[in-house]
């Protein structure tokens, strides 16, 4: 019996529910069709250029292994009109989704090694987004992200490339890369003058450790947003913190159990927070590199998790009045997002069919 049938939301309506995806990151989302064409005109990188043989590439066997998978596509991406043909391709993506709104993750000193200075990083990301704006509405705005594996020289020139170079835009500062053996704690002075400087932080922390590391991306780096933060479940007291302050979990559910963090979705504990109150957005990380989308990760949560419509409607609303967008968003408004779960469920007709996004209030 289909979605629709069971008076759940069906594929189109979750097409037309207007969506923001707040934990993607700008390597991670390149098309398999790009990827292939990059490693083509640079095949001392390691990376296929056949897409079956790209596909096995993509199967990852942990953390570790996808982390170095993650690297050798990167190092593919070598000048800026690569970025902005990144851009680009991530734009049309999202609009065939129903996305009006992204916070997109970037590496900076990544390209600064494969040779793109960080003005001209800035400067294509800025032109790339100006496009997709231009060409499909989609609202485009950037987090610049510490990889762990760069260490502290690392993390200063992530910060030098924000304060210094900002892409148009520029909303968040990050820490991605291994967990295992890195302290969030050891990265405080940098994120404090990130935060000083107006950014707001949103770490990675407890995708593949423990709840402590999710207390010190909180305590330590004052996160306003938590990457993964799937750890919190096994802890109760830390889940009531993140209730009082309102910081959100952005939870990538086929990530998780692309790289191991998760056995199976049907196990993925998405369901018990948002049971537990706590803020949750539902985001897809490194898309194709696992096999989803923002639009797929609904549908999951629908068709695996169980998911009610209500709930569907609610972890949208939730991720538009989570970021940290400075204008107005095409199609939706933050205020009607902050509407009581009530109300945006009379949106309903009798059958249970979303009756247009104007209908949704959001």
């Amino acid at each position: 019996m289909s979605p629709a049938a069971q008076g759940m939301l069906s594929d189109e309506d979750l097409i037309a529910l207007p969506k923001a995806d707040l934990h993607v990151h700008l390597v991670g989302s390149a098309a398999p069709h790009t990827v292939v064409g990059l490693a083509a005109r640079h095949p001392g990188a390691g990376v296929p250029t056949d897409l079956r043989q790209l596909a096995d590439f993509y199967a990852f066997r942990d953390f570790a292994h996808f982390l170095r998978v993650y690297t050798a596509v990167s190092a593919l991406v070598r000048t800026p009109q690569d970025i902005e043909a990144l851009v680009l391709g991530l734009g049309a993506d999202l609009s065939e989704q129903g996305v009006v709104y992204a916070e997109v993750t970037v590496t900076p000193v990544t390209h600064t090694v494969a040779g793109i200075h960080p003005a001209e990083l800035a400067e294509a990301l800025g032109a790339g987004a100006r496009a997709v704006r231009a060409g499909t509405g989609v609202e485009l705005a950037w987090v610049y992200d510490i990889s762990s594996s760069d260490g502290p020289a690392g993390a200063q020139s992530t910060l030098d490339a924000a304060l210094r170079h900002p892409p148009p835009g520029l909303v968040g500062f990050g820490l991605g890369g291994p967990e295992q053996g890195v302290r969030r704690s050891d990265y405080r002075d940098v994120f404090a003058a990130a935060r000083a400087a107006g950014l707001h932080s949103v770490p990675h922390a407890g995708e593949t450790t423990g709840p402590g590391e999710v207390w010190a991306a909180v305590r330590d780096l004052g996160a306003e947003r938590i990457g993964h933060g799937i750890a919190a479940a096994h802890d109760p007291l830390l889940l009531e913190h993140l209730i009082e302050h309102n910081i959100a979990l952005e939870i990538c559910p086929s990530s998780n159990v692309a790289t191991g963090a998760v056995p199976s979705l049907a196990e993925h504990p998405l369901p018990g927070l948002l049971s537990s109150g706590v803020p949750v957005v539902l985001a897809s990380d490194d898309p194709p590199m696992f096999g989803t989308s923002l639009l797929q990760e609904y549908q999951r949560a629908r068709d695996t998790l169980h998911l009610s419509s209500r709930d569907l409607i609610d972890l949208a609303a939730a991720g538009i009045r989570s970021g940290f967008s400075t204008g107005n968003l095409p199609a939706v408004g933050k205020n009607d997002c902050s509407a009581p779960a009530a109300d945006r469920e009379s949106a309903f007709d009798a059958g249970g069919r979303v009756g247009g996004a104007d209908r949704l209030g959001l």
